[in-house]
């Protein structure tokens, strides 16, 4: 599971993003279920200021979710990603991926429930339909 914020920022700020961003890396990478947290920044320069991207990976989404639960990650890492542009999720799941010294790009099981749409608020005790 990956979780995926992007920020833009102006050069007048990147000392103070860059001391949030280590402080949320920190405490997300210290997580269980955390496998890593990469801060990347695009090299090629945007008038507006420069792009950066937080990327973390976890073992599943119960991983996620849970390493938001800490006081420390709620006070210092939540108020951080809220500072994400918004544009659609940030939390997306790999599919399929490449390996090197493999023929063929690897096919993960989804974490999704194939019978997820069918399902409203209040009434989830489980998925009817297991997963692929």
């Amino acid at each position: 599971m990956l979780l995926i914020c992007r920020y833009a920022v102006p050069e007048t700020g990147i000392e103070d993003f860059l001391s949030q961003a280590r402080t949320a890396m920190r405490l997300l990478g210290a997580q269980p279920g955390c496998r890593g947290v990469q801060l990347t920044r695009t090299v090629e320069q945007d008038p507006d200021g420069v792009d950066w991207t937080l990327i973390a990976r976890f073992d599943s989404v119960v991983a996620y979710r849970r390493a938001l639960s800490p006081f420390d990650v709620r006070e210092h890492v939540v108020p951080f990603l809220s500072r994400a542009e918004v544009g659609g999720s940030a939390v997306h799941e790999v599919l399929v991926e490449s390996v090197p010294g493999e023929e063929s790009p690897r096919e993960q099981e989804s974490l999704l429930a194939r019978d997820r749409g069918s399902v409203r608020l209040g009434e989830v005790a489980g998925p009817d339909v297991p997963r692929r």
